[in-house]
């Protein structure tokens, strides 16, 4: 589905759109770009706000990556993901360290979950995209002990009781960003035969709380969130805030690839509504209900791309919406196309769910 097309948008500047964002991010001078090389054949994703390198920046670079066929990018990220940040012993051995200075040395050790699942996808999709090589380059053998070590180590990332992923690892959370049902449905088919029912189970297990912590007016969901879909407290994360974006992106490719889902066509008619006719330059950080708080959104620019994506999620319904929201649906489509890049500190989060919401609304988002 190339929605940007659908909605009025040439080919030809969808592809120039891509490939100028694509530039920015990856060749760019460094007040732009977010990709870096080391002299080791390597190159990791810088995080721009926190001065580091994640696994979730690693991750979503991999992805954009396979999807944009840049198989030797790929390879220096993932060869700096498995150098700099495996964890090769000790009751974390198997996982990866959640965050790293940009000289390789360990800044944060314990694993968030995010930076594990995508880059298992990220690696199953090049493994069927381009074909496995050898050693740490046979991608599907690399991806299939990340997935099974997830959900086998003595430290699990997923509540064996509840099937729902973790915020940390020692932590009875979850962030609702890290639930990713169109992920599990993949792994289902494409991991350990043997574990099969259990990410079959997490994909219901996700989807199921995905919509229990979405208010039911604003479509909106805390940041992190208890498991049984309560808000943690405002302090600690419990606002519509940074990672809560990424639930609209979630939701889109779950759609995407597996067909409609009216619990889900309800977040995103939410979404689309509250923020019909709001300018970038006003989002602000909100109570899931919609107050908004006192700070402006630290990234204003992954919000509306977030939003954007919503439209895919009411397009791909069996029957067509209603003209009053299609034209809500466009109109945040057409708000998302005309935000330019952000500069600054602040660019890696905003720039990369930018790229990322080009793919998806152009259709060159593709299971692989």
């Amino acid at each position: 589905m190339n929605l940007l097309e659908e909605y009025g948008y040439s080919a030809a500047q969808i592809d120039e759109r891509i490939e100028q964002t694509w530039k920015t991010l990856f060749e760019g001078n460094k007040a732009q770009r977010i990709y870096f090389e080391a002299a080791d054949e390597t190159g990791y994703i810088y995080e721009t706000l926190f001065d580091d390198v994640r696994t979730e920046s690693m991750g979503f670079g991999m992805m954009m990556c396979v999807q944009m066929d840049k198989q030797q990018i790929f390879d220096r990220l993932w060869k700096w993901t498995r150098t700099y940040m495996y964890i090769s012993e000790g009751e974390l051995k198997g996982y990866f360290r959640f965050a790293c200075h940009t000289d390789g040395t360990e800044k944060y050790k314990n694993p968030r979950p995010d930076g594990e699942e995508t880059i298992a996808a990220a690696l199953l999709f090049a493994a069927h995209r381009w074909g496995s090589k050898d050693g740490i380059f046979d991608y599907e053998k690399q991806a299939l002990e990340i997935l099974h070590n997830v959900i086998h180590s003595e430290k699990p990332l997923w509540n064996k009781e509840n099937f729902l992923i973790k915020n940390k690892i020692d932590e009875d959370l979850s962030d609702i960003s890290y639930n990713m049902p169109h992920l599990y449905e993949l792994f289902a088919m494409f991991a350990d035969t043997a574990d099969a029912d259990f990410w079959s189970t997490a994909a219901a297990a996700s989807r199921e709380f995905i919509v229990r912590c979405c208010n039911k007016k604003t479509g909106m969901s805390p940041e992190y969130v208890k498991y049984n879909g309560m808000p943690a407290p405002l302090k600690n994360h419990g606002s519509y805030f940074t990672h809560s974006y990424i639930v609209a992106s979630n939701i889109s490719l779950y759609t995407l690839w597996f067909g409609d889902s009216p619990d889900f066509e309800t977040i995103a008619r939410n979404l689309i509504n509250f923020f019909d006719k709001k300018q970038v330059a006003d989002f602000m950080d909100y109570k899931i209900d919609g107050t908004p708080r006192r700070r402006h959104s630290r990234h204003p620019v992954a919000l509306c791309s977030a939003i954007a994506q919503a439209a895919i999620v009411l397009e791909r319904r069996r029957t067509p919406i209603e003209n009053e929201m299609r034209e809500k649906a466009r109109a945040a489509v057409e708000r998302f196309w005309n935000t330019p890049l952000r500069n600054g500190k602040h660019r890696y989060y905003d720039n990369t769910q930018y790229l990322l919401s080009l793919l998806i609304l152009s259709g060159k988002y593709m299971v692989y």
